[in-house]
């Protein structure tokens, strides 16, 4: 645990040196902001916090407390999806009020106390399905604000690196995640409550960051108009705004949960259990080492044709874990999945900023946002229980479909001409 202390020191002497009285013009030609810079920060800490769960949770429930794989693709898909509704209250609460930072604080606060009501919920699936609903529910209310917050302190042209940056340190705390995880569950003799109160204070830290580095850029909207519920109208009927919605939801259909990936994994290599949150580090390694090139690479040859690329390398994942075991394929699905979320986490977002209008872009970043994840919660309950019924192959070739005919409907959606430079 010593690494990791020094690691968050360090963290902290760098935002220390910020110097947060520069005026904005001083600071708006910086190709990367220290506004985002500290919000990748934020996410580094909080991803340390929630990948020791991730990486332990599909573990914990289908070989600690039995569920069956079906059981599981429905709290998968909870743990992302059912509470996707809060990111239209969280995006619609932060264009109303102009208080980003304290709607994304709210969300981060919340899944912060969440780490503890898993301590509560011991073996009860009903309990550990609510208190996951919560923790998301705080995921909910701070995602769109936070992304909102990083259009804002960056010029259009340099969206793509932006982002590629903050997901660049988000991976760094989601490949640390679990690699503190491991280490807990072998200091502590396997103990999965070791694993969530050490995630708690973690989460608790990011907080502290958060409130203490990261500004509100509320002056970028002085002038406009106020953000009543009517404007959601104006927000829908705006240029390819309700194209990228629905792209957003093929692409949420086309997406299994990748605790999904790594069970598949641990079936094919026999994994112990202290082994098994090494599976996300190998997949956050690779999202870690492409998501500031792929973002570079976007904002130089398009948006949408990499973001599909990434979805094309998913696609051949699912069809990868249908050949036979061994580390070769371990290391390939690994390096395929990480280059999936790489090429799609941010640069969905970034294409999304060029497209929304900036009054309502919190709102509409929600709105992206609620429609993949409800549509990955259908996915997830539908991968669940094709595995239950009819086995991997059925499962894993539909899943791989799946992708190939998202690939092609988000093409004709968003391939338009008036968007060709947005996708840039």
């Amino acid at each position: 645990m010593t690494f990791q202390g020094t690691a968050l020191a360090f963290l902290f002497v760098y935002l220390s040196t910020i110097d947060r009285s520069l005026p904005r013009r001083e600071t708006a030609g910086r190709r990367v902001s220290a506004n985002v810079m500290a919000l990748g920060a934020v996410s580094l800490v909080t991803d340390i916090s929630a990948e020791m769960v991730v990486a332990v949770l599909p573990i914990y429930l289908v070989m600690g407390l039995s569920l069956s794989p079906a059981a599981y693709g429905a709290i998968d898909g909870l743990y992302t999806g059912a509470t996707a509704l809060l990111r239209l209250v969280g995006g619609y609460a932060a264009d109303r009020t102009q208080r980003r930072k304290f709607v994304a604080g709210l969300g981060y606060g919340i899944s912060c106390v969440a780490k503890l009501g898993l301590l509560a919920a011991g073996r009860s699936v009903g309990l550990i399905g609510a208190v996951i609903a919560v923790d998301r529910a705080g995921k909910g209310l701070r995602t769109a604000p936070r992304d909102a917050m990083i259009t804002l302190s960056t010029p259009p042209d340099d969206l793509g690196r932006a982002f590629g940056i903050h997901r660049t340190m988000d991976s760094i705390g989601a490949f640390l995640g679990p690699l503190v995880a491991m280490a807990v569950l072998w200091l502590a003799a396997d103990s999965f409550d070791a694993v969530f109160v050490a995630s708690f204070c973690i989460a608790a830290l990011a907080v502290v960051v958060l409130v203490l580095f990261v500004r509100d850029r509320r002056e970028t909207l002085s002038g406009a108009q106020p953000v009543v519920v009517r404007s959601i109208g104006t927000l829908i009927s705006a240029p390819g705004v309700l194209r990228l919605v629905a792209a957003a939801i093929l692409l949420g259909l086309a997406t299994i949960g990748e605790g999904f990936v790594y069970l598949l994994l641990q079936d094919r290599q026999d994994l112990s259990l202290v082994w098994f949150p090494l599976l996300a580090v190998g997949s956050n390694l690779a999202f870690l080492l492409l998501a500031t090139p792929l973002g570079i690479l976007a904002d130089r040859v398009g948006r949408l044709p990499v973001m599909l690329a990434g979805y094309v390398a998913l696609a051949l994942a699912y069809l990868a874990l249908l050949l036979p075991g061994g580390w070769a394929l371990l290391v390939i699905v690994l390096l395929l999945n990480g280059t999936f979320y790489a090429a799609t986490d941010g640069v969905l977002m970034a294409l999304a900023g060029g497209i929304l209008p900036t009054g309502l872009r919190t709102t509409g970043i929600a709105m992206v946002q609620t429609g993949q994840a409800l549509a990955y919660l259908g996915s997830s309950v539908l991968f669940g229980l094709a595995w239950t019924f009819w086995g991997q192959l059925v499962a894993l070739t539909g899943a791989a479909g799946m992708v190939a005919i998202t690939v092609i409907a988000t093409t004709v959606l968003l391939r338009r001409p008036r968007q060709t430079a947005d996708a840039r």
